[in-house]
């Protein structure tokens, strides 16, 4: 008689990308507590079949039929792999009765589907995609509430605040003596560079971070400073905060992750080498501490820590993202699209980088919030808000 696997069963939405790799790294030294119940990509058959091999999932997932076809052809028949296919076997994966825990690490709009399933399953949900709170923070956060999952923010920044914050059992932050939060930012490659400079960067500029490895999409955020200004959003609905509670300010060694400021005049810090494998193990493990197998902070030898604060002149994608939640309803949506489009359009090289937030702010001012009472609601002003930012891109590229 078989004995049954008490290991923990956790399900890894877009495993091909920095965030799932590094959590297959955690995953992997500790292989004694976890499982991997689902690996997901878009379409990287190649790295999904070598992971497949490896971690010996239950279920893969590509989104691309064609790309799952290969998969299923090219896993052999001692892999108890089964290849699921579309954005529906997605949130199957992430809801299944079996699952303990989902990372959620798909970039971009394609997450928020299957991350509001993993929620409304009551799952523990390791949120390293940004973008679903940004376009549904308001369904998200209900679901999370009525539905008894567990959110826990792995982006560096929230990891840090969700550590120097009240928290109750059930992973609840609270607020209770709370007066603000530092949002830390690294000011990205550009940080020195003037407007001018920036309009002639190239996509291989903007793509080199000076402290992460990172995937390109969240490299070039990084680089306009829109990540930061999507992580505003972010830390608005996670922990509850108003706008004015939220101070955004630059620190270019990545090593102070967050701060949160207290009534009292404390402030605390959670500190660390910039190292995504950090916050995946906090996540994995809470209430525990895992080894992450990250090298240890040496603060004499980071020797100095700067702070600075942004600007927003040089940067506008930070006034947009305040401006989106100021505006509330659906335009944190489309404030998101129009971004994603912007992003790809400048890696394809048909825009500058500069105009980044010209089509950003150009689609939010022609397209008018609405209230975000479900998701298809949401999946619709994302939708037109592409298509906004799709004529615009036309413009600019004339």
């Amino acid at each position: 008689m078989s004995v049954p696997d008490q290991r923990r069963q956790v399900s890894v939405l877009g495993s091909t990308g920095s965030i799932g790799v590094n959590t297959l790294d955690v995953l992997r030294r500790h292989a004694d507590r976890y499982a991997v119940y689902a690996l997901t990509a878009r379409d990287s058959v190649d790295t999904l079949l070598e992971q497949c091999l490896e971690f010996r999932p239950r279920f893969a997932v590509l989104t691309g039929e064609r790309a799952a076809d290969q998969l299923a052809q090219r896993l052999p028949g001692d892999c108890p792999t089964e290849v699921l296919q579309g954005e529906q076997a997605l949130c199957q994966v992430a809801s299944a009765q079996a699952v303990d825990a989902v990372m959620a690490s798909i970039v971009g709009a394609a997450g928020l589907p299957s991350t509001l399933a993993a929620a409304r399953a009551g799952k523990t949900v390791l949120l390293a995609n940004k973008e679903s709170l940004v376009m549904g923070g308001h369904l998200l956060m209900a679901a999370v509430r009525e539905c008894g999952a567990v959110l826990l923010p792995i982006d560096s920044e929230h990891n840090a605040i969700f550590q120097c914050m009240p928290v109750a059992p059930d992973g609840t932050p609270s607020l209770r003596g709370v007066s603000r939060v530092l949002l830390t930012a690294s000011g990205g490659p550009f940080r020195q560079w003037s407007f001018e400079r920036m309009r002639d960067a190239t996509p291989e500029q903007a793509c080199a971070h000076p402290n992460w490895d990172m995937g390109r999409k969240i490299s070039v955020d990084s680089a306009s400073l829109m990540n930061k200004g999507l992580e505003f959003i972010e830390a608005c609905w996670i922990f509850d905060l108003q706008p004015r509670q939220v101070e955004v300010v630059v620190h270019p060694q990545s090593i102070v992750h967050s701060m949160v400021q207290y009534l009292d005049g404390s402030v605390l810090a959670q500190l660390g080498n910039p190292d995504m494998r950090t916050p995946i193990a906090y996540g994995l493990g809470w209430p525990e501490r895992l080894d992450a197998g990250v090298e240890p902070l040496d603060l004499v030898a980071a020797a100095r820590l700067d702070f600075e604060a942004p600007d927003e002149a040089r940067f506008p994608c930070l006034r947009l993202a305040r401006e989106a939640v100021a505006a509330g309803g659906t335009a944190m949506a489309v404030c998101n699209a129009a971004n994603e489009v912007a992003v790809a359009a400048f890696l394809d090289g048909a825009i500058r980088f500069t105009d980044i937030p010209r089509l950003i702010e150009g689609t939010m001012e022609r397209v008018s919030p609405v209230e975000p009472t479900d998701l298809a609601v949401v999946e619709a002003a994302d939708l037109g808000a592409r298509e906004i930012a799709g004529s615009l891109l036309a413009d600019l590229r004339g």
